[in-house]
């Protein structure tokens, strides 16, 4: 049987997220379009670097958080847009800035996202119950211009679908009411809406 074409990619993103965090610290950072012809076992796997996806690239160290930046819509070639989120991930404006002697012990996590296809529910108990834990991406955004979304991975730190919810709706800023009374039992607010998608992630 013959590998599946996008065999081993994984290896060949996270790679490229760490090459990205590490050149940035160059007076002159090489290019995305140059750091990716110029990274290891790149060529193998052109077609899908080339392909627009949405990701996420997500930076820990000790098992603290240094970085996560992404994009929900899929804008950019692949290759292109893991380059940009790493650079931007170390230096996540909600953190201090990545230092050139954490390098090493940083754990690179690249998460490549599925379209994104909105919930019908006009009720939270509703969006409590068509939630798959440990499968969905799930973002709420409002006609005001809020919006937050947490990666299918938050579900090892929030296992159960209201406190999942919760954070999220903690997160967006959302009214404080919202997510720290009953869930099930509170209203669903005007013009929220609910959208969710799946992805793949690739750690190394």
């Amino acid at each position: 049987m013959e590998p599946h074409p996008d065999s081993g990619l994984g290896t060949v993103l996270t790679a490229l997220a760490r090459s990205a965090v590490a050149t940035s610290f160059a007076p002159r950072p090489p290019g995305a379009s140059t750091l990716i012809a110029s990274a290891p076992q790149t060529s193998a796997h052109t077609p899908a670097l080339s392909r627009r996806e949405a990701t996420f690239v997500t930076l820990e160290r000790d098992g603290a958080l240094r970085g996560c930046v992404g994009t929900l819509t899929a804008l950019r070639p692949l290759g292109i847009d893991v380059v940009r989120n790493a650079r931007l991930a170390a230096r996540d404006p909600r953190l201090a800035p990545v230092r050139e002697d954490e390098l090493a012990a940083l754990r690179v996590t690249v998460t490549v996202l599925s379209a994104s296809e909105p919930i019908a529910v006009r009720a939270f108990a509703s969006l409590l119950e068509r939630l798959r834990p440990g499968q969905d991406g799930l973002t709420l955004k409002d006609g005001g211009g809020r919006r937050a979304t947490f990666l299918p991975s938050v579900w090892r730190s929030l296992p159960e679908p209201d406190r999942f919810v919760a954070a999220l709706l903690r997160k967006g800023r959302w009214p404080q009411h919202l997510w720290t009374g009953e869930l099930r039992s509170t209203a669903w607010p005007e013009n929220l809406a609910a959208e969710r998608y799946g992805a793949r992630s690739f750690t190394g």
